[in-house]
């Protein structure tokens, strides 16, 4: 396990949040095996947990409820959604909280915490209790009811705070005990490796190809980030070559600090003052990770587009009624990304681009 900033070593064996060198996030190196795709997954489970032999939790100490293996369809020519709404909590949270909470487990975690802006407090919650887990979770006042009743029937404690999930975890930091293990977004080093299970999911789904552009709606950046390591992982292996989709990351107007950064050439993040967005996921005024994204999109020759707050619940309408799948606020947004990117030619025609709905709306009402 290496620092993703200044590559420092950590102990694999032991809990661990950030580095302790540089205070940034932390990369699980798993021993990638040489072997085919076809060899390496498991088709007899139809969840994230087919690839096991990339993943650093071993398949029987999985704390699992069947999360990820969700669909991807073309919906227009060369336009396809990958719906993540049916996972077990109805979001693409599930696969990270699954690795992090099984490995909480297995190394010994006593209470897991977390701050939250409403999907990953429901998955922590879940997978806590299906592990026997203690949970406490500090959610934004202002967070949807029936994720807060959610967490509660899950048997979470729940604080509610005044402000954003910047302000949750500064609540987290100051109370919560010795015991207690904060599996925040990329304060811990495994909710990234569940979450790089989407990069290897599309690569199946898509025939062992890759689509040429991926549209990712990016609060915290963890799915931006594992899908990233995942096609990093799949050329040391031999599976891929140099070649890699397009990512753009998609944000709110009301709270867009990788976009900003990324418009300005900038290679770190500023704190985004007031964010305002009900598309919840995307709420985060100040990612730890948001360097990591940067990267991502620099490498790939991505981009990063901000969305009006109105245009965000126009789409999500829209898309929901024309598509027949409960979108989610941050679906939404991207879909009108990609909207916008056929509209101006950075989407050239007979390319493959992949969209994502992150979760299920119904969560937000």
């Amino acid at each position: 396990m290496a620092c993703f900033a200044c590559g420092a070593s950590h102990d694999v064996t032991s809990l661990q949040t950030v580095c302790r060198q540089c205070g940034m996030p932390l990369r699980v190196n798993v021993p990638l095996p040489r072997s085919t795709p076809d060899e390496l997954v498991d088709q007899s489970l139809a969840s994230m947990w087919r690839y096991g032999p990339v993943l650093p939790i071993p398949v029987e100490e999985r704390i699992s409820l069947g999360e990820g293996w969700t669909p991807v369809w073309e919906v227009e020519d060369g336009i396809f959604v990958k719906d993540e709404s049916g996972n077990p909590t109805g979001s693409f949270k599930d696969r990270g909280m699954s690795m992090a909470v099984s490995a909480a487990r297995l190394l010994g975690a006593g209470r897991v915490v977390a701050p939250s802006a409403g999907n990953a407090a429901v998955a922590l919650s879940a997978y806590a209790s299906e592990a026997g887990l203690r949970v406490l979770v500090a959610i934004p006042n202002d967070t949807p009811g029936a994720i807060i009743d959610r967490c509660g029937e899950l048997g979470a404690e729940v604080q509610m705070v005044e402000g954003d999930i910047s302000v949750a975890g500064k609540w987290l930091a100051a109370n919560r005990g010795p015991d207690d293990f904060d599996v925040s977004t990329l304060k811990e080093p495994y909710r990234v490796e569940g979450k790089k299970t989407m990069g290897y999911e599309i690569f199946e789904q898509f025939g062992w190809q890759l689509p040429e552009v991926v549209i990712y709606p990016t609060g915290g950046g963890t799915g931006l980030v594992g899908m990233w390591k995942a096609w990093d992982e799949m050329e040391a292996m031999g599976w891929i070559g140099t070649e890699r989709p397009r990512l753009f990351c998609v944000q709110s107007a009301g709270c867009a600090p990788i976009v900003k950064a990324h418009d300005e050439d900038r290679d770190d993040i500023e704190v985004w003052p007031d964010p305002m967005t009900t598309a919840w996921g995307l709420r985060v005024p100040s990612p730890i990770g948001g360097f990591l994204c940067l990267r991502a999109i620099g490498e790939t020759n991505g981009g990063a587009v901000a969305i009006p707050e109105m245009v965000i619940h126009e789409t999500t309408e829209e898309v929901s009624e024309l598509l027949g799948v409960d979108f989610c606020p941050e679906g939404g947004a991207a879909w009108a990304a990609m909207n916008l990117m056929r509209e101006s030619g950075e989407i050239e025609i007979g390319q493959r681009v992949l969209v994502w709905n992150t979760g299920a709306g119904e969560s937000y009402r």
